[in-house]
């Protein structure tokens, strides 16, 4: 059976630095970081106070008063940038259509926040007080079915939940779903509202944030020698995906063309990466053979890039593995310098800037680069975005538990 073509015919983007497609990009563009002191609690006993906050966000009108109140956070963020992908695609879904018409979309903690507030009431006032909408706001896979509900979407529905990977393994399922015909649309990405006493104080005492509380925008520093950890961000990002055919028909914009995926798993640790990144190597390698491409066709690679002492030097080394003298010519950035990174929606915000670079001839910076460590070595866009041929972009996800994902776009013919 052949592989129908999948295209991207609308994006929608909320980040630290851009709460839509076209200010995210202007931000990435001119290097701008959205890292700030944390304002969603009194963090000033955190070993850790700055996060990449979203600025001025307001769920309304993708939901309206009374949904907003029944759903947590991170499913405001998933139905805001679905309702911007949707409207950026141009889309008119008949009721003969929604069957063909689906979401996937991942998200790697889910409700966290409204687990906190609600485990507060049942201590303080008894189990007689806890919100009979705990459940469905507190659940991972809300997201995808607000989503569907409010777009109409009938097709397959589910949520990905692979930690930092949970979006780039829900870009690939939708894509998948597409080229065995399952369905013609899909809307798919990831949305993450993380920003909570009890996330920020787990992630600190694991040692794995960024503690520069006085100098947030120099707080995520990938690549660099002085980083010591990530910064938490959050946000949402999605994307239509559509058949080539069936885009094609209607005349809608194209972005770029899905081209490949590699999924893996290192089977070695919790937290930690493979030595050598050998599981973020395979799901390259993997990406590369499904997109029937060489290491060479590649221009731009958005490293996943965290900012952490082991993760930059290991995914270094993946890359190195992977594109051996290739790798010296490819260009690589970590956006995560200006957004921090946001878990389970990583993998779309930074899909997103893979295909605004294919779109526009332009490299995302890493920002922040001043002293690169030795071990990393790569050319990776330091500190200013610049121009540049980019017909192929792939993008790395690895999260926690040893899940990669690799996600290549490319110019579409």
């Amino acid at each position: 059976m052949s592989r129908r073509r999948v295209v991207v015919t609308g994006m929608g983007a909320l980040a630290p630095n851009g709460n839509d497609l076209s200010s995210f990009w202007d931000a990435i563009l001119n290097g701008r970081s959205g890292i700030g002191q944390i304002t969603r609690f009194d963090a000033s006993d955190f070993r850790v106070q700055i996060a990449g906050e979203l600025k001025d966000f307001d769920p309304e009108p993708a939901l309206d008063r009374k949904e907003a109140r029944r759903n947590d956070p991170f499913v405001h963020y998933g139905v805001h940038v679905a309702q911007q992908a949707f409207d950026d695609s141009g889309l008119q879904i008949s009721d003969e259509d929604a069957e063909r018409f689906g979401v996937i979309f991942g998200s790697g903690i889910g409700g966290i926040g409204t687990l906190e507030d609600q485990n507060a009431v049942l201590r303080e006032k008894g189990p007689g007080k806890v919100s009979p909408f705990l459940v469905p706001m507190m659940i991972c896979d809300m997201s995808a079915g607000m989503i569907s509900i409010k777009l109409g979407a009938k097709g397959p529905n589910y949520t990905t939940v692979s930690a930092c990977a949970s979006a780039a393994h829900a870009i690939g399922e939708a894509a998948r779903k597409i080229q065995y015909g399952d369905a013609d649309v899909m809307v798919t990405g990831g949305t993450e509202a993380a920003v909570t006493p009890v996330s920020v104080g787990g992630f600190a005492a694991a040692r794995a944030l960024a503690v520069r509380n006085d100098e947030p925008e120099l707080a995520s520093r990938p690549f660099d020698s002085d980083r010591n950890g990530f910064v938490l961000g959050e946000g949402a990002g999605a994307l239509v995906l559509e058949e080539y055919e069936h885009a094609r028909a209607r005349g809608a914009q194209i972005y770029a063309e899905f081209r490949g995926l590699g999924f893996t798993a290192d089977a070695y640790h919790i937290t930690d990466m493979a030595p050598e990144g050998e599981g973020g190597q395979r799901a390259m390698r993997l990406a590369l053979k499904d997109a029937e491409l060489d290491p060479t066709d590649v221009d731009y690679i958005n490293a996943h890039g965290t900012s952490t002492l082991v993760g930059d030097t290991q995914e270094t080394a993946a890359i190195k593995g992977v594109f051996a003298d290739h790798a010296r010519s490819l260009a690589v950035s970590s956006t995560k310098s200006m957004t921090g990174h946001l878990l389970g929606a990583a993998g779309a915000i930074e899909t997103i800037a893979c295909i605004m670079a294919v779109k526009h001839g332009v490299l995302p910076p890493t920002i922040n680069l001043d002293n690169p460590d030795p071990a990393c070595d790569l050319d990776y866009v330091p500190k200013t975005a610049r121009e540049g041929n980019v017909d192929v972009a792939l993008n790395n996800s690895f999260g926690f538990g040893g899940h990669n994902a690799a996600l290549i776009f490319g110019r579409a013919a």
